[in-house]
């Protein structure tokens, strides 16, 4: 993809999308295409988190393990148009899960750490891209906590949290 395409792509892309002309190419600066197989593994739970990647097309499955490594969950999927990756923007800096591609799947890459230090030196940059990621973390975690409270038999959805606490 041309750098004149990938900055088009960018600016398109939903979590992107109005941002200024010059936030745009910024960000694409920062930016190049890649490519997984099936079964490939993006990022390993504990590595040091210095990307995100915007998924074009494919299946990206999140998965969680306890430090032992002896057992590992699904924490979720990522679908075309959905963000992998925001560990890059918190300290310590480290991946909070594993990630890997279910199907063959392009995707946007993002150079994390460049990126964030253009945002420490453009703090409106900074603070556009801290809103939109927050909205997707936000999305991300109300959707692990449906999948939660499914998961718990006996549960109630409205008010379970307030019920359970006061048998305590």
């Amino acid at each position: 993809m041309k750098a004149h395409e990938l900055r088009r792509h960018i600016a398109a892309t939903p979590i992107l999308s109005g941002l200024t002309d010059r936030h745009v190419g910024v960000i694409a600066e920062c930016a190049c295409h890649t490519e997984f197989e099936a079964g490939k593994l993006i990022f390993r739970q504990g590595e040091t988190a210095n990307r995100f990647y915007l998924i074009e097309r494919g299946t990206v499955q999140l998965e969680a393990a306890l430090q032992s490594g002896e057992r590992q969950v699904v924490a979720g999927t990522i679908e075309s148009g959905g963000v992998l990756g925001w560990s890059w923007l918190f300290e310590p800096y480290q991946w909070q899960f594993t990630a890997r591609a279910l199907t063959e799947t392009s995707a946007i890459f993002f150079y994390g750490t460049v990126l964030r230090e253009h945002c420490e030196a453009d703090p409106p940059l900074g603070y556009e891209l801290f809103k939109r990621m927050s909205a997707e973390m936000v999305s991300r975690l109300q959707s692990a906590r449906k999948r939660l409270l499914e998961a718990q038999s006996g549960f109630c959805e409205v008010g379970g949290e307030l019920a359970m606490s006061s048998r305590d």
